[in-house]
Order: C-alpha cells, then sequence, then structure tokens
C-alpha cells in the first residue's frame, strides 16, 4: 500500500494552480477535463508517485472547508535539501511565511500558507553522522 493522492477544496482551480506551480515550484502532473469536471494534480518535482488534487470546493461544506483544512495545523510538509534558499525563493515569489526559518532538533523550518490560508511546513531535515 502506498499513498498516491490528497485533496485539497480551493475556490478556483486555475488560481489554485498558479500558486502552487508559479509560487511554491511544483508541477502539474495531471490536467484532465471530464465534461464539467476537472481533475487537476501537482506534486513536487522530485515526488512522482505523490500529488495533490486541486479540487474546485462545489458544496457548501467543502467551501467551507477551503483553507481549514488542517485546522490550524500543517496538512502537509515538504522536504528541501536547503531550507533558507527555498524560503527565499518562495518569498520573492510572494509566499506568505510564519517568520523566518528556525533550527530544530529535527532540521530547519518554518510555516507557510497557500493562497487561501492553509499551513504547510517547509522543512530541512538535520543531516545524520555520517
Amino acid at each position: 500500500m502506498r499513498l498516491t493522492v490528497m485533496t485539497l477544496f480551493v475556490h478556483d482551480q486555475d488560481e489554485a494552480v498558479r500558486f502552487f506551480v508559479d509560487r511554491l515550484g511544483l508541477v502539474v502532473s495531471e490536467d484532465s477535463r471530464m465534461g464539467d469536471y476537472r481533475w487537476l494534480l501537482v506534486r513536487a518535482p522530485g515526488t512522482p508517485d505523490v500529488a495533490i488534487n486541486l479540487e474546485r470546493a462545489m458544496t457548501a461544506d467543502q467551501r467551507a472547508l477551503v483553507g481549514k483544512q488542517g485546522g490550524g495545523k500543517a496538512l502537509f510538509g515538504f522536504v528541501t535539501d536547503d531550507c533558507r534558499r527555498d524560503f527565499r525563493a518562495m518569498q520573492a515569489r510572494g509566499v506568505t511565511f510564519e517568520g523566518e526559518p528556525e533550527a530544530m532538533p529535527f532540521g530547519v523550518g518554518v510555516m507557510l500558507h497557500d493562497l487561501y490560508g492553509n499551513k504547510m511546513y517547509l522543512c530541512e531535515e538535520a543531516r545524520g553522522n555520517d
């Protein structure tokens, strides 16, 4: 068993894909139309087997979840080999962060927000003693 897709409700798929691709640096892995339905997946360039489905919120319950899917916690994390570099690059592209990258026992990390306010974590894992 393995994880392949997680759903993130959005108000507008076009603005969401622009944010995830242009600001965060993800890539579109699939963009298909099935009648009025759009199946839109983005993924981190180094993670070909896990994608985020940018699902347009259709019902009142789904619309109420937009921006709140993590309940105030990070929905997921991105691992990078240089957190401070990626922080500066994303910040220059307009990504909102909760402060500066901070060293922790597990590595260097910082919380960021998507265009709707969902939280995600950017982390550079601590290097073990080789």
